[in-house]
């Protein structure tokens, strides 16, 4: 019998200049802990470029409302973000790039209520429930109480966890829907070597929180089994 030994887990170099700096951590017994840290960098460091790291990035209210009025407006994104960048005195006020208005709009674009959808969706999760009991589904939804994420796995996608949910393949970059929402399934392979599903979810945007947000609902879904391995494959 092979020994088994902690699982570890490094961050990577960067690939441009190979930068050693990095942390390495082991996951013993449930817990992670921090073993070796190594600070020293190969290149220059900007500290006050610290506010562009995706945790830190925010968008704040007077921005979103001048975003939202250029949008009606048919105002283009990337001039209603560079208006922003204007009024601000330049990128480098900025605590926002402009993905993140890309991601904000586009949020609100796909909130699922136009038409009645988002009630048509509730009522469908609704009757495969009484269908099915092992049917399960979660409904995300913003302040103004509209539908932003889904995600549902049926009884046999639950049970196929079980025995082929040991390494997952997670992948966005399916096309869409006419909310262009990105489609995201939980993929696993059989004993036949057959792709099966495993869960999928309508995601609103693609960033942390949404994915926070879907992969414990994934977790909970699949009585919290966690894989071995994932793939993601992002847009």
């Amino acid at each position: 019998m092979c020994p088994t030994f902690p699982r570890k887990k490094k961050t990577i170099p960067t690939q441009r200049k190979a930068c050693p700096a990095r942390v390495t951590a082991v996951k013993k017994d449930g817990q992670w802990g921090i073993i070796s840290v190594v600070e020293e960098h190969n290149h220059h460091l900007s500290p006050q470029k610290s506010r562009l790291v995706r945790g830190n990035r925010r968008i704040n209210m007077q921005a979103k409302r001048v975003i939202d009025i250029n949008d009606q407006a048919g105002v283009r994104l990337n001039k209603s973000f560079r208006s922003l960048v204007f009024e601000a005195g330049g990128y480098e006020n900025l605590d926002f790039v402009e993905r993140d208005v890309r991601n904000y709009i586009g949020q609100q674009r796909r909130a699922l209520v136009k038409d009645g959808d988002g009630q048509a969706l509730l009522n469908h999760f609704s009757r495969m429930r009484e269908l099915n009991r092992d049917f399960f589904f979660e409904i995300d939804v913003d302040h103004d109480n509209r539908i932003t994420n889904v995600f549902w796995a049926n009884g046999r996608s639950r049970a196929a966890c079980l025995d082929f949910g040991d390494i997952v393949s997670f992948d966005t970059t399916y096309l869409t829907n006419k909310y262009d929402m990105p489609f995201a399934p939980f993929v696993g392979v059989n004993h036949h070597g057959q792709s099966i599903l495993l869960g999928c979810g309508l995601l609103s945007s693609e960033d942390t929180r949404t994915f926070v947000w879907l992969f414990t609902c994934w977790l909970r879904c699949m009585s919290n089994k966690e894989p071995l391995g994932v793939d993601i494959f992002f847009n």
